[in-house]
């Protein structure tokens, strides 16, 4: 990246200056961009990459639909391979049959004709040479715009799990959702970084650590391609802020954008995953749907992806975009509703007067329909789309297929599973012999409209369980803590009552006065930047509790001394002015845990599930903690100039660069039992791969690996090297679960942050019981990105390693063996 942007720099005039309002700084902006000439190019196709031959338990031949099984510490390295060769020679076989108008059709969406929020057209006759056409629809989190569908938590709970048995199983019942409403190609996952706190689609990715964003994206997308529907990892790359975010350039250097931003990318082709959307940012100096950077020599030849690359909606800048790596054009139109493409008709033209090849045509339709077949949706039974995303109560169109089945269940329990104890007096919770109780704040009842009052989620005013834009569904239900703790106290004979007015501060200590205990329930919403909700345009325009949440959680304290607060956040906030209260006994995180909200709640107040979740993310002790905040400013035609200067070391690694102490570090999360640590050792792994052993001397010895097809998702680099074991006990009085984390400190040669996360496990454990748990490491976990050489490069000098609960809770250390 840096190489390029070096290139291009010499043709971007003097940053211009300019301000909009006087209460944010000046920003730099760009007048100008890199744009492809429209002139003739050449198009060689990208060989796919040259696999060893499978290895039986290591490097096992995997299908879609038969991934490996899932495990908490993965040793397993599936070859798509021989399945992604089968469906790109039934699709050449396919294109080959095509006119050249078909072929453009195939690479060329069409909106908003048909029933879904991206459609491409069938090619007629639907038979030996025909295809059917393909429906996309959002979202990461379920079916957006379709009744009978689950809400599933959002991205960022998932995340906050860090178990990958929950991890998959939700992308394997979104997946079988997609697929009975007749979807192709689910919109999701999003694995954008949460660089900046007050982004606003954080929520949809899976927090602040690349390895942790990709392992989830890695889980996610076997389990939805196992249920049928084709993922699409987005948004490749760099979309971090939604102000401006079609007009803003983000300088990145070419080892950050390795080992941080396309990482989970990367995750997602080991996947196997049939798509990637571009973004709508330009990465220095370029925009994302036309980086050949980015796309041709990153994604496709580094990484070695095989399947195609769609444009955010309305993110396709030219025709020439095509010779840049993009494949598809979504909506279809340069803009909504403008009836023009910049395929289409255009790039049939481009096609016809040799400015673009038809080889590389046939490239793009191709890597299209090959996702259609390596997700065996060619087959018979592969149901036609039954919903109209345009018209949900359209008789004729919408056929109400109910797909739910009984994934209320896994929801519920990512919920729980999700929700991180952050604090917990004298054990106040698990709840226990409380004879009255009161719920305060809005956030404890129903919206005042319903769950789907606001449309795509665009309000506030009950309980959050989902941030709003195109991330967010429909709710078929949603259980507000309410209510289900009302169901809970009809079980203890416990008096309940609420008070859901926020600022009526006389009111609130009214009704906690005498109470035996009082919850009280803030929120903080976000989204996508086309919908406003009370002045925050997607991004939040702080990092304090909406409604004045901090006021009232105050007024509760100083009127009831058993206080407990529960926070649904789309990510971090500042909770210094309350969080030391001594009446404050307990607060739960519980994040956006989706239509069973309430539900999952009950199971940890009143111990049904041992609190186990983790923090996604560092909540710090003031926003200007954070490396990163937000580019405001600006005129509408201005390209604003977002400089990377964190590199490395964003969300915890900052922390610990610079020293500075949050209020609860990345990684944490309390239980209501103990845990110890103990036994630690690390071992070699057999080397079962002959085909790389030249490779691998190379690395041992402090070489790069050479750069070529495949060459960052090469087999010797992700099969295992170290097995990590030691032995976890439950020392306390609670079955629960412990999420142990392995972090690596690389010799200070290395650049790199004091400690980076390369590993994480999960383990169940019965009071007194003991363990044994592993984390494995490979040769990429153990690497940094050498930019002059364009590979991956083991650093000279001692490496050790921590085990521990948390990112600065270390129970264990060891050294890597040299």
């Amino acid at each position: 990246m840096l190489s390029v942007f070096a290139a291009l720099i010499s043709l971007l005039p003097a940053l211009a200056v300019a301000q909009v309002n006087a209460s944010y700084p000046a920003p730099p902006t760009l007048s100008t961009y890199y744009t492809i000439p429209v002139s003739p190019v050449a198009f060689t196709p990208i060989p796919t990459p040259s696999d060893p031959p499978p290895i039986p338990g290591i490097f096992p031949s995997a299908v879609p639909s038969n991934p490996p099984p899932v495990s908490p510490d993965p040793q397993v390295v599936p070859d798509f391979g021989p399945a992604w060769e089968i469906a790109l020679q039934k699709a050449a076989a396919k294109v080959a049959n095509f006119t050249l108008e078909e072929k453009v059709n195939v690479t060329t969406g069409v909106y908003p004709t048909t029933r879904c929020v991206g459609n491409i057209a069938p090619v007629y006759p639907i038979d030996g040479r025909g295809w059917p056409g393909l429906c996309l629809m959002d979202s990461p989190l379920g079916v957006r715009y379709a009744d009978f569908v689950t809400a599933f938590p959002a991205g960022i709970n998932t995340a906050a799990t860090w178990n990958r048995a929950m991890m998959r199983l939700r992308g394997l019942y979104m997946g079988q959702e997609f697929v009975g409403k007749g979807v192709n190609v689910q919109l999701g996952p999003m694995m954008n970084m949460g660089k900046n706190a007050q982004g606003g689609r954080n929520w949809e990715g899976f927090g602040g650590d690349p390895f942790l964003a990709g392992e989830a994206a890695y889980e996610t997308i076997l389990g939805m391609q196992q249920g049928g529907v084709q993922g699409c990892a987005k948004h490749y790359i760099n979309n971090e802020q939604e102000f401006d975010r079609t007009q803003e350039s983000n300088t990145v250097d070419d080892r950050t954008e390795h080992e941080i931003y396309a990482h989970p990318f990367m995750r997602s082709v080991m996947a196997g995953v049939a798509s990637v959307m571009c973004s709508y940012d330009l990465i220095n100096g370029t925009y994302a749907c036309e980086n050949d950077k980015t796309l041709n020599q990153i994604l496709k030849m580094e990484f070695g992806f095989q399947g195609y690359v769609m444009s955010d909606w309305a993110a396709t800048h030219s025709t020439m975009g095509a010779t840049a790596g993009l494949d598809m054009t979504q909506p279809g139109d340069t803009n909504f509703g403008t009836n023009s493409s910049y395929f289409g008709g255009s790039l049939t033209a481009f096609v016809e007067n040799g400015t673009i090849s038809m080889d590389r045509l046939n490239d793009m339709a191709t890597r299209i329909i090959a996702g259609w077949y390596l997700l065996g949706q060619d087959s018979p039974t592969f149901p036609p789309t039954n919903f109209n995303a345009f018209n949900i109560t359209d008789p004729a169109t919408n056929s109400h297929v109910d797909v739910m089945d009984d994934h209320y269940t896994i929801v519920r329990e990512i919920g729980a599973a999700s929700t991180i104890l952050l604090k917990n007096v004298e054990n106040a919770l698990p709840l226990q012999g409380i004879r009255s109780l009161v719920m305060v704040g809005s956030d404890a009842g129903p919206d005042l409209r319903g769950p789907n009052g606001y449309a795509d989620r665009g309000g506030d005013d009950g309980v959050l369980a989902m941030g709003w834009g195109s991330g967010s569904d429909n709710f078929p239900w949603l259980i507000s803590p309410l209510e289900a703790i009302q169901a809970r106290a009809r079980l203890d004979h416990t008096l309940v009552s609420w008070f859901l007015e926020d600022f009526d501060y006389a009111g609130v200590a009214a009704a906690v006065t005498g109470q035996q205990l009082a919850i009280v329930f803030v929120n903080s919403d976000s989204g996508e930047g086309y919908i406003d909700v009370d002045g925050n345009e997607g991004d939040r325009r702080n990092l304090t509790a909406w409604h004045g949440g901090d006021e009232l959680i105050l007024t509760v304290a100083a009127n009831n001394n058993n206080t407990i607060v529960v926070t649904h956040s789309v990510g971090p906030l500042i909770i210094e002015p309350w969080i030391d209260h001594p009446n404050i006994t307990a607060v739960l995180w519980a994040g956006i845990p989706g239509q069973e909200v309430g539900n999952s709640l009950v199971d940890i107040l009143y111990g049904a599930w041992t609190p186990s979740g983790r923090l996604p993310y560092t909540i710090a002790r003031n926003a200007s903690d954070y490396p990163s905040q937000l580019v405001l400013g600006g005129y509408p035609q201005d390209i604003l100039s977002i400089n990377y200067t964190q590199g490395l070391f964003i969300d915890y690694r900052w922390f610990d660069a610079m020293d500075i102490t949050p209020r609860y570090e990345f990684g944490f999360g309390m239980s209501y039992t103990t845990f110890e640590y103990s036994n630690l050792s690390i071992s070699a792994v057999p080397n079962y791969d002959s085909y790389d052993t030249e490779l691998m001397s190379n690395w041992e010895a402090g070489l790069p690996n050479p750069l070529g097809i495949g060459s960052t998702t090469a087999l010797w680099l992700h099969t295992p090297l170290y097995v990590v074991s030691f032995q976890v006990t439950n020392t306390g009085s609670y079955y629960g679960g412990e999420i142990p984390q392995l972090y690596v400190h690389f010799p200070a040669s290395a650049a790199e942050p004091p400690s980076v996360l390369k590993g994480f496990t999960n383990l169940n454990l019965a009071p007194g019981e003991t363990q044994t748990a592993t984390i494995t490491l490979n040769r990429y976990d153990l690497s940094i990105w050498d930019v002059v050489a364009q590979g991956w490069v083991k650093p000279n000098g001692t490496i050790t390693f921590t085990v521990g609960a948390s990112s600065r809770d270390g129970r264990l250390y060891g050294t890597i063996p040299a």
